[in-house]
């Protein structure tokens, strides 16, 4: 029979661009997972900093190709989506490669004032303030404003989140402001129009009536959202045509207007057979932005994006170990794990979302399908299918197990709830930072200790 390494090899192609086996053991990134392990123990989150850098410099040069490419007129800007995930190391990485950042809540603000008091950014940050606003949200925008940050953006979700601008910035220079369409969800939403933005035939109507005339405001960019992400789909190029179609409108009533914020939603490799075109997409983009502007005789406005999974999701991953096998019928085998998916990952709950599953050893051995389970007492803490085939498989062996969960680095440790408690009062596990040196060898560090009970306890109230 085949090896695991033969099978995947025949099923997938396989090494492929960040892995490869070197002695009968699995290397990311040319981080030899086994010493990882080995040193910190599992359940193991890791993240390895430089592929951040590596995304971010990728989608700014595609982007920048397709406008010399196209003899687009208008510039780009890459905003980080902050809210994939706020950590300092991971906001630090992003912003080495000359970014923007993209908010989505109150204490996104204070986040970025400290960035400033630290010297990592400038108060010439661009900052896109996304989100339906509290009344603290919007207070930490006008006292940014008033501290000097020009550059922040309150993009309206409705119409009477003007109101307490209005009332309480005074600048020498007028405010600028952006506007959220309500993008149409997909026909098979069971919702019609996203809860977020202002309805598109509403956008002109409000400008005239609430901000044409007032001094202190220019609407400057205009955003939306398509919620199934960037695809080359029919319904994606139809309703990119519909909001650029808006843009042009309200170009010609409102001459302030040269931006468009075409959001996020870049996908990020969730599989071995990912296939996706990053080249072709960028190009298609800007190339049918340009042409629907040409179509209504209007200058191409500059594009910003807002990527969040896209920047920080291959960076990370988590590994386990096997701690228990089990035979529960005929046709089931189980590989209970030192962790949970819940818990951990908790988009394969939730959503459903498939990420890369590799074994971290033993590779030579033959291959078995099997279920994979967590050790909560919950029915749902389970995984039993991959991306590209409906079971999973793993070496067949009675030795030590490892196995790795790859490019988890998005939503995954916010959702979880860093350093709180978690179902079944499962710990948080170890997670530790991975940076490279100038000699090209790695530095490690410990980003959080394995949870312990008694911080688990005072957090329940059991203990001061």
């Amino acid at each position: 029979m085949q090896s695991y390494q033969e099978f995947l090899d025949l099923s997938v192609g396989f090494p492929q661009e960040g892995f490869e086996i070197i002695e009968d053991e699995l290397y990311f990134h040319d981080l030899n997972l086994m010493e990882m392990i080995e040193t910190y123990g599992t359940p193991l989150r890791f993240t390895y900093l430089p592929i951040i850098s590596k995304k971010v410099q990728q989608a700014k040069l595609l982007f920048q190709q397709a406008i010399i490419k196209n003899n687009y007129r208008g510039t780009y800007k890459y905003c980080y989506c902050t809210k994939s995930s706020h950590f300092k190391h991971i906001v630090e990485e992003a912003l080495k490669n000359d970014i923007h950042l993209e908010t989505s809540s109150a204490f996104d603000m204070p986040m970025i004032d400290a960035l400033e008091k630290k010297g990592t950014v400038t108060k010439d940050i661009t900052v896109i303030c996304n989100g339906f606003k509290t009344y603290q949200y919007k207070q930490y925008i006008v006292d940014m404003l008033h501290d000097g940050f020009k550059n922040i953006i309150p993009v309206l979700d409705n119409k009477e989140e003007f109101n307490i601008y209005d009332d309480e910035i005074e600048l020498d220079e007028p405010c600028n402001l952006g506007i959220r369409i309500a993008s149409e969800e997909q026909p098979n939403s069971q919702f019609y129009t996203s809860r977020l933005g202002v309805r598109m035939e509403d956008v002109i109507d409000f400008y005239h009536s609430k901000i044409e005339k007032n001094p202190n405001f220019k609407v400057k960019l205009l955003h939306f959202f398509i919620n199934s992400g960037i695809s080359d789909t029919p319904y994606y190029w139809n309703e990119l045509e519909k909001y650029v179609t808006l843009y042009c409108k309200f170009k010609k009533v409102n001459p302030d207007l040269d931006t468009l914020d075409i959001g996020g939603g870049m996908p990020f490799k969730d599989s071995l057979v990912f296939d996706f075109d990053y080249e072709y997409m960028i190009n298609e983009i800007v190339s049918r932005i340009k042409e629907i502007c040409a179509i209504h005789d209007t200058i191409e406005p500059d594009i910003i994006t807002e990527f969040g999974k896209y920047t920080v999701a291959e960076a990370s991953g988590i590994l386990y170990k096997v701690i228990g096998r089990k035979q529960q019928n005929d046709r089931e085998k189980w590989l209970m794990l030192d962790g949970s998916f819940i818990t951990n990952l908790p988009d394969v709950w939730a959503l459903n979302q498939k990420y890369i599953l590799l074994p971290v050893n033993n590779w030579d051995a033959e291959y078995d399908r099997v279920n994979l389970g967590g050790i909560t007492c919950d029915g749902q803490d389970y995984y039993n299918q991959e991306a590209h085939m409906n079971s999973v498989y793993m070496p067949k062996t009675r030795k030590v197990q490892y196995l790795g969960f790859f490019n988890t680095g998005a939503y995954q440790e916010v959702l979880s709830g860093y350093g709180g408690i978690h179902h079944c009062l499962l710990p948080s596990p170890k997670h530790v930072i991975i940076r490279r040196n100038r000699d090209e060898t790695f530095n490690f560090e410990v980003f959080g200790e394995e949870q312990n009970s008694k911080q688990v306890l005072k957090i329940l109230g059991y203990t001061a």
